[in-house]
């Protein structure tokens, strides 16, 4: 994705995203049509999506299935947070093959409430 095509990408986000760390379990199809299950975390989240790093190659467009692990300490009944993501934004991340990967949930929102990590 070009700079302008990043602008445009996040000029076009409807709602503020939340710096936290939050373990994500993703699968998905990758670059090559390989099916993938990997454990990792995310950059920034909210309602309607999320960025995570991954070592996997996604393309712009690809779906991921997403589920996050609620606290250990969630209410009765609560279950953990499971949706479905449409990959819109992919940057390096901090290793040589790692990416990060920005996703728009096609599936449940996010409706969580935390604090940012950035706040503390």
């Amino acid at each position: 994705m070009t700079e302008g095509a990043a602008g445009r990408a996040l000029e076009r986000r409807q709602e503020r995203r939340i710096v936290v760390r939050m373990p994500m379990h993703v699968r998905g199809t990758d670059h090559q049509g390989l099916r993938f299950e990997e454990l990792t975390e995310s950059e920034n989240i909210g309602r309607t999506g999320a960025a995570f790093a991954t070592w996997h190659n996604l393309d712009l467009g690809d779906d991921v299935e997403i589920t996050i692990p609620l606290p250990k300490q969630k209410a009765e009944g609560e279950t953990d947070f499971a949706t479905r993501g449409r990959v819109v934004h992919v940057a390096p991340g901090k290793g040589k093959r790692q990416r990060i990967v920005g996703v728009l949930f096609t599936g449940p929102r996010f409706h969580r409430v935390f604090s940012s990590e950035a706040l503390g």
